[in-house]
Protein backbone atom coordinates (compact mmCIF):
# COMPACT_ATOMS: atom_id res chain seq x y z
CA UNK A 1 0.00 0.00 0.00
CA UNK A 2 1.62 3.20 -1.33
CA UNK A 3 1.84 5.77 2.14
CA UNK A 4 0.29 9.14 1.96
CA UNK A 5 3.04 11.82 1.45
CA UNK A 6 3.66 13.54 4.90
CA UNK A 7 2.82 17.25 4.64
CA UNK A 8 6.63 18.98 4.25
CA UNK A 9 8.27 20.53 7.05
CA UNK A 10 9.62 23.06 4.08
CA UNK A 11 7.32 25.22 3.76
CA UNK A 12 9.13 26.68 0.35
CA UNK A 13 8.12 22.74 -0.81
CA UNK A 14 4.69 23.09 0.40
CA UNK A 15 3.89 26.09 -1.46
CA UNK A 16 5.14 27.09 -4.22
CA UNK A 17 3.80 30.64 -4.53
CA UNK A 18 4.99 31.61 -1.10
CA UNK A 19 7.71 34.41 -1.56
CA UNK A 20 11.17 33.80 -0.70
CA UNK A 21 12.27 34.65 2.81
CA UNK A 22 16.18 34.59 3.85
CA UNK A 23 18.22 34.99 6.73
CA UNK A 24 22.01 36.10 7.10
CA UNK A 25 23.90 33.88 7.62
CA UNK A 26 25.86 36.29 10.50
CA UNK A 27 25.51 39.57 11.55
CA UNK A 28 26.24 42.73 9.75
CA UNK A 29 29.41 44.05 10.20
CA UNK A 30 29.06 47.35 11.23
CA UNK A 31 31.85 48.71 9.50
CA UNK A 32 30.08 47.96 5.87
CA UNK A 33 29.43 50.97 4.12
CA UNK A 34 25.93 51.34 3.74
CA UNK A 35 24.09 52.16 0.24
CA UNK A 36 23.85 55.79 0.60
CA UNK A 37 19.86 56.98 0.02
CA UNK A 38 18.72 61.01 -0.26
CA UNK A 39 15.01 62.12 1.14
CA UNK A 40 13.11 63.34 -1.97
CA UNK A 41 12.68 67.25 -1.57
CA UNK A 42 9.43 68.68 -0.97
CA UNK A 43 10.07 70.91 -3.57
CA UNK A 44 12.95 72.08 -5.77
CA UNK A 45 13.74 75.71 -7.42
CA UNK A 46 13.51 74.99 -11.14
CA UNK A 47 16.58 75.61 -13.07
CA UNK A 48 15.76 78.35 -15.51
CA UNK A 49 17.16 79.48 -18.75
CA UNK A 50 18.55 82.62 -19.86
CA UNK A 51 17.12 84.61 -22.70
CA UNK A 52 19.92 85.16 -24.98
CA UNK A 53 19.99 86.73 -28.72
CA UNK A 54 22.14 83.62 -30.56
CA UNK A 55 21.88 79.97 -30.30
CA UNK A 56 25.11 78.94 -28.29
CA UNK A 57 27.25 76.59 -30.61
CA UNK A 58 30.30 73.60 -29.61
CA UNK A 59 30.67 70.09 -28.93
CA UNK A 60 29.26 70.84 -25.34
CA UNK A 61 25.21 71.79 -26.45
CA UNK A 62 22.24 70.08 -26.62
CA UNK A 63 19.23 71.35 -28.33
CA UNK A 64 15.71 71.32 -27.36
CA UNK A 65 12.33 72.61 -28.96
CA UNK A 66 10.96 75.58 -26.35
CA UNK A 67 7.71 74.80 -25.18
CA UNK A 68 4.81 77.49 -24.23
CA UNK A 69 2.91 76.35 -21.47
CA UNK A 70 3.70 76.16 -17.67
CA UNK A 71 6.45 75.05 -15.88
CA UNK A 72 5.67 71.69 -13.95
CA UNK A 73 7.86 69.52 -11.80
CA UNK A 74 6.06 66.12 -11.05
CA UNK A 75 6.74 64.30 -7.50
CA UNK A 76 5.79 60.73 -7.44
CA UNK A 77 5.54 58.97 -4.34
CA UNK A 78 4.47 55.03 -3.89
CA UNK A 79 1.36 57.01 -2.07
CA UNK A 80 0.99 60.25 -3.84
CA UNK A 81 1.66 62.39 -6.92
CA UNK A 82 2.13 66.21 -7.01
CA UNK A 83 2.25 68.52 -9.67
CA UNK A 84 4.03 71.28 -8.53
CA UNK A 85 4.16 74.53 -10.37
CA UNK A 86 7.23 77.17 -10.46
CA UNK A 87 5.64 79.67 -7.77
CA UNK A 88 5.26 76.12 -5.38
CA UNK A 89 1.62 75.44 -5.84
CA UNK A 90 -0.01 72.35 -6.08
CA UNK A 91 -1.55 72.37 -9.27
CA UNK A 92 -2.64 68.14 -9.57
CA UNK A 93 -6.31 68.89 -9.67
CA UNK A 94 -5.83 70.85 -12.54
CA UNK A 95 -4.18 68.46 -14.26
CA UNK A 96 -6.04 65.48 -13.98
CA UNK A 97 -4.92 63.13 -16.90
CA UNK A 98 -1.36 63.92 -16.50
CA UNK A 99 -1.57 63.25 -12.86
CA UNK A 100 -3.08 59.84 -14.06
CA UNK A 101 0.04 58.79 -16.33
CA UNK A 102 2.00 59.96 -13.51
CA UNK A 103 0.70 57.61 -11.31
CA UNK A 104 1.08 54.80 -14.04
CA UNK A 105 5.05 55.13 -14.10
CA UNK A 106 5.43 54.23 -10.18
CA UNK A 107 8.80 54.62 -8.50
CA UNK A 108 9.73 57.51 -6.91
CA UNK A 109 11.20 60.60 -9.15
CA UNK A 110 11.11 63.78 -9.80
CA UNK A 111 10.30 64.80 -12.97
CA UNK A 112 11.05 68.64 -14.66
CA UNK A 113 9.30 69.47 -17.55
CA UNK A 114 6.35 71.86 -19.01
CA UNK A 115 2.55 71.48 -19.25
CA UNK A 116 1.37 72.49 -22.23
CA UNK A 117 -1.89 72.27 -24.55
CA UNK A 118 -0.90 71.43 -28.44
CA UNK A 119 -2.57 72.97 -31.75
CA UNK A 120 -3.18 71.12 -34.90
CA UNK A 121 -0.14 71.56 -36.23
CA UNK A 122 1.56 70.07 -32.93
CA UNK A 123 3.12 73.56 -31.59
CA UNK A 124 2.56 74.51 -27.87
CA UNK A 125 -0.21 77.45 -28.11
CA UNK A 126 -0.13 79.28 -24.58
CA UNK A 127 -3.56 81.04 -25.18
CA UNK A 128 -4.88 77.31 -25.41
CA UNK A 129 -3.77 76.74 -22.36
CA UNK A 130 -5.09 79.40 -20.58
CA UNK A 131 -8.54 78.83 -22.38
CA UNK A 132 -8.68 75.10 -21.19
CA UNK A 133 -7.83 76.56 -17.25
CA UNK A 134 -10.10 78.79 -17.65
CA UNK A 135 -8.42 82.02 -16.72
CA UNK A 136 -6.72 83.63 -13.77
CA UNK A 137 -8.19 82.41 -10.29
CA UNK A 138 -9.92 80.19 -12.06
CA UNK A 139 -10.06 76.30 -11.10
CA UNK A 140 -11.18 74.46 -13.76
CA UNK A 141 -8.95 71.70 -14.89
CA UNK A 142 -7.37 71.20 -18.16
CA UNK A 143 -7.79 67.41 -18.93
CA UNK A 144 -6.67 68.19 -22.80
CA UNK A 145 -3.22 69.18 -21.39
CA UNK A 146 -0.19 67.06 -21.88
CA UNK A 147 3.41 67.01 -20.38
CA UNK A 148 6.56 67.19 -21.75
CA UNK A 149 9.54 66.12 -19.86
CA UNK A 150 12.94 67.43 -19.89
CA UNK A 151 15.01 66.22 -16.69
CA UNK A 152 15.11 63.85 -14.11
CA UNK A 153 16.07 65.28 -10.82
CA UNK A 154 15.10 62.59 -8.08
CA UNK A 155 14.98 59.10 -8.61
CA UNK A 156 14.44 55.41 -6.74
CA UNK A 157 16.08 57.37 -3.54
CA UNK A 158 18.64 59.41 -5.49
CA UNK A 159 19.03 63.13 -6.00
CA UNK A 160 20.55 63.40 -9.17
CA UNK A 161 20.86 67.14 -9.40
CA UNK A 162 25.12 66.94 -9.41
CA UNK A 163 24.88 64.35 -11.83
CA UNK A 164 25.61 65.87 -15.62
CA UNK A 165 22.50 66.64 -17.53
CA UNK A 166 23.87 64.23 -20.48
CA UNK A 167 23.59 61.36 -17.74
CA UNK A 168 20.10 62.61 -16.30
CA UNK A 169 18.77 62.36 -19.98
CA UNK A 170 20.30 58.97 -20.59
CA UNK A 171 17.71 57.83 -17.52
CA UNK A 172 14.99 60.26 -18.05
CA UNK A 173 14.58 58.08 -21.69
CA UNK A 174 14.70 54.54 -19.63
CA UNK A 175 11.28 56.02 -17.49
CA UNK A 176 9.53 58.29 -20.40
CA UNK A 177 9.48 56.80 -23.98
CA UNK A 178 11.43 58.50 -26.67
CA UNK A 179 8.55 59.58 -29.60
CA UNK A 180 5.91 57.93 -26.98
CA UNK A 181 2.19 58.85 -26.76
CA UNK A 182 -0.03 59.89 -23.94
CA UNK A 183 -0.39 62.91 -21.36
CA UNK A 184 3.84 62.80 -20.16
CA UNK A 185 5.92 62.51 -23.21
CA UNK A 186 9.59 63.12 -23.90
CA UNK A 187 11.15 67.02 -24.80
CA UNK A 188 13.15 64.97 -26.99
CA UNK A 189 17.03 66.81 -28.04
CA UNK A 190 17.85 67.15 -31.41
CA UNK A 191 21.07 66.50 -33.16
CA UNK A 192 22.86 69.36 -35.61
CA UNK A 193 23.56 72.68 -36.14
CA UNK A 194 22.60 75.21 -33.65
CA UNK A 195 21.65 77.99 -36.53
CA UNK A 196 20.31 75.30 -38.79
CA UNK A 197 17.97 74.20 -35.99
CA UNK A 198 16.83 77.54 -34.98
CA UNK A 199 16.24 78.13 -38.76
CA UNK A 200 14.33 75.03 -38.67
CA UNK A 201 12.45 76.18 -35.99
CA UNK A 202 11.43 79.37 -37.05
CA UNK A 203 9.99 77.88 -40.29
CA UNK A 204 7.90 76.00 -38.78
CA UNK A 205 6.31 78.85 -35.94
CA UNK A 206 8.14 77.30 -32.70
CA UNK A 207 8.21 79.42 -29.70
CA UNK A 208 12.27 78.72 -30.17
CA UNK A 209 15.15 76.72 -28.74
CA UNK A 210 16.09 75.72 -25.38
CA UNK A 211 20.33 75.04 -25.25
CA UNK A 212 21.55 73.06 -22.40
CA UNK A 213 25.44 72.29 -21.24
CA UNK A 214 26.02 68.41 -21.78
CA UNK A 215 28.19 68.54 -18.87
CA UNK A 216 26.33 70.85 -16.51
CA UNK A 217 24.85 69.80 -12.90
CA UNK A 218 20.93 71.40 -12.48
CA UNK A 219 21.46 74.56 -10.68
CA UNK A 220 18.32 76.65 -9.59
CA UNK A 221 17.81 79.59 -11.08
CA UNK A 222 19.35 81.75 -13.95
CA UNK A 223 22.77 79.89 -14.07
CA UNK A 224 23.39 80.19 -17.77
CA UNK A 225 23.71 76.88 -17.87
CA UNK A 226 20.06 76.56 -19.47
CA UNK A 227 19.96 79.50 -22.89
CA UNK A 228 16.83 80.22 -24.22
CA UNK A 229 16.44 81.73 -28.13
CA UNK A 230 13.45 82.49 -29.50
CA UNK A 231 12.11 82.82 -32.60
CA UNK A 232 8.71 84.26 -31.66
CA UNK A 233 9.56 87.80 -29.08
CA UNK A 234 6.91 87.04 -25.54
CA UNK A 235 7.40 88.26 -22.63
CA UNK A 236 5.30 89.01 -19.29
CA UNK A 237 4.47 92.54 -18.32
CA UNK A 238 2.27 94.73 -15.68
CA UNK A 239 -0.84 95.78 -16.67
CA UNK A 240 -0.96 99.20 -14.91
CA UNK A 241 -4.31 100.66 -16.46
CA UNK A 242 -6.44 100.54 -19.58
CA UNK A 243 -8.29 102.61 -22.03
CA UNK A 244 -12.18 102.60 -21.59
CA UNK A 245 -14.29 101.87 -25.12
CA UNK A 246 -17.98 101.83 -25.93
CA UNK A 247 -17.08 100.53 -29.45
CA UNK A 248 -14.54 97.77 -28.46
CA UNK A 249 -16.14 94.37 -27.69
CA UNK A 250 -15.82 93.82 -23.63
CA UNK A 251 -15.41 97.27 -23.35
CA UNK A 252 -11.37 97.50 -23.31
CA UNK A 253 -9.61 99.83 -25.95
CA UNK A 254 -6.35 98.88 -25.06
CA UNK A 255 -4.13 97.46 -21.98
CA UNK A 256 -1.24 99.69 -20.78
CA UNK A 257 1.69 97.69 -19.86
CA UNK A 258 4.91 97.97 -17.94
CA UNK A 259 8.12 96.74 -17.33
CA UNK A 260 10.76 96.80 -14.69
CA UNK A 261 13.70 98.84 -14.79
CA UNK A 262 15.18 98.24 -11.23
CA UNK A 263 12.79 98.64 -8.76
CA UNK A 264 10.54 101.41 -11.19
CA UNK A 265 7.75 100.20 -13.30
CA UNK A 266 8.33 101.91 -16.58
CA UNK A 267 5.64 101.88 -19.29
CA UNK A 268 6.34 100.15 -22.39
CA UNK A 269 3.14 100.94 -24.67
CA UNK A 270 -0.32 99.14 -25.29
CA UNK A 271 -1.74 96.24 -26.79
CA UNK A 272 -5.21 96.14 -28.37
CA UNK A 273 -5.28 92.71 -30.07
CA UNK A 274 -5.34 89.63 -29.35
CA UNK A 275 -7.69 88.98 -27.03
CA UNK A 276 -11.12 87.85 -27.41
CA UNK A 277 -14.82 89.42 -26.14
CA UNK A 278 -14.81 87.14 -23.48
CA UNK A 279 -11.42 87.76 -22.45
CA UNK A 280 -11.84 91.37 -22.48
CA UNK A 281 -15.02 91.21 -20.29
CA UNK A 282 -13.22 89.38 -18.29
CA UNK A 283 -10.36 91.16 -17.97
CA UNK A 284 -12.53 94.37 -16.84
CA UNK A 285 -14.02 93.15 -14.20
CA UNK A 286 -10.41 92.14 -12.68
CA UNK A 287 -9.45 95.38 -13.54
CA UNK A 288 -12.34 97.12 -11.97
CA UNK A 289 -11.85 95.57 -8.82
CA UNK A 290 -8.07 96.91 -8.93
CA UNK A 291 -8.77 100.87 -9.80
CA UNK A 292 -6.45 103.42 -8.10
CA UNK A 293 -6.39 107.19 -8.59
CA UNK A 294 -2.30 106.94 -8.74
CA UNK A 295 -0.63 105.07 -11.57
CA UNK A 296 1.94 102.92 -11.31
CA UNK A 297 4.42 104.71 -13.94
CA UNK A 298 5.64 108.19 -14.74
CA UNK A 299 2.30 109.17 -17.28
CA UNK A 300 -0.10 111.68 -17.42
CA UNK A 301 -2.80 109.76 -20.24
CA UNK A 302 -6.40 111.31 -19.67
CA UNK A 303 -8.98 108.76 -20.60
CA UNK A 304 -7.13 106.38 -19.09
CA UNK A 305 -8.67 103.76 -15.77
CA UNK A 306 -5.44 103.08 -13.76
CA UNK A 307 -5.19 99.79 -11.89
CA UNK A 308 -3.02 98.34 -8.97
CA UNK A 309 0.38 96.59 -10.58
CA UNK A 310 -1.30 93.04 -9.85
CA UNK A 311 -1.97 91.70 -12.98
CA UNK A 312 0.85 89.83 -15.22
CA UNK A 313 0.32 89.27 -19.04
CA UNK A 314 1.61 87.48 -21.45
CA UNK A 315 2.41 89.34 -24.68
CA UNK A 316 3.76 88.42 -28.43
CA UNK A 317 5.36 90.92 -29.90
CA UNK A 318 7.83 91.64 -32.91
CA UNK A 319 10.56 94.40 -31.66
CA UNK A 320 11.31 97.37 -29.78
CA UNK A 321 10.75 100.44 -31.18
CA UNK A 322 13.55 103.13 -30.37
CA UNK A 323 11.92 105.35 -28.12
CA UNK A 324 11.41 101.91 -25.60
CA UNK A 325 7.57 100.57 -26.98
CA UNK A 326 6.73 97.43 -27.99
CA UNK A 327 6.27 97.10 -31.28
CA UNK A 328 3.26 95.31 -32.91
CA UNK A 329 2.38 93.86 -29.53
CA UNK A 330 -0.82 91.42 -29.19
CA UNK A 331 -2.57 89.60 -26.02
CA UNK A 332 -1.84 85.71 -25.38
CA UNK A 333 -3.35 85.18 -21.98
CA UNK A 334 -2.81 86.70 -18.54
CA UNK A 335 -0.10 84.34 -16.10
CA UNK A 336 -1.43 82.92 -13.51
CA UNK A 337 -0.36 83.88 -9.79
CA UNK A 338 0.62 80.63 -9.09
CA UNK A 339 2.78 80.43 -12.05
CA UNK A 340 5.28 82.76 -10.36
CA UNK A 341 6.16 84.45 -13.74
CA UNK A 342 8.86 87.27 -14.11
CA UNK A 343 7.66 90.59 -15.17
CA UNK A 344 10.29 91.62 -18.34
CA UNK A 345 13.70 93.68 -16.60
CA UNK A 346 14.56 96.36 -19.26
CA UNK A 347 18.53 96.79 -19.49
Amino acid sequence: MTKVPRKSSKPLLADPDAPLRSRPRKARDPNQARLPFDRMPERIEPCLALLAPKVPKGDNWTYEIKWDGYRLAIHIEPHRVRLITRGGHDWTHRFPSIAEAAKALGGTMILDGEAVVLDEEGRSDFGALQQALGGRGDTRDAPEAMFFAFDLLYFDGHDLRQMDFVDRRRLLETIVEPRGEGAIRLSETIDGDGDDLFQAAREHGLEGLIAKKADAAYHSGRSGDWVKVKCIKSDSFMIVGYEPSSAARGGIGRLLLAAYKGDDLIYVGSVGTGFSERDAARLRRDLNKLKTTKPAIAARDLGVTWVQPTLIVEIEYRAWTHDGNLRHASYKGLREQQDNAAVYRLE
